[in-house]
């Protein structure tokens, strides 16, 4: 699931606070943007099968 937020891909270099935007350029710096959401878990995710049982286990 992608979110429709993005924040500057360089904000770390050339802002001193995030941007965020609706587009795929900066309105400050005109530079690209990204995703603003954070990854899921993956599959490496050492606490993901304990995770899973907990889940099943309330459902």
């Amino acid at each position: 699931m992608k979110s429709d937020i993005r924040v500057c891909a360089n904000w770390e270099r050339v802002h001193d606070r995030p941007v965020y935007a609706l587009g795929d350029r900066c309105p400050e710096c005109d530079g690209p943007t990204e995703n603003s959401a954070p990854a899921p878990f993956g599959p490496e995710d050492p606490y993901g099968e304990y995770r899973r049982r907990a889940r099943r286990r309330t459902e």
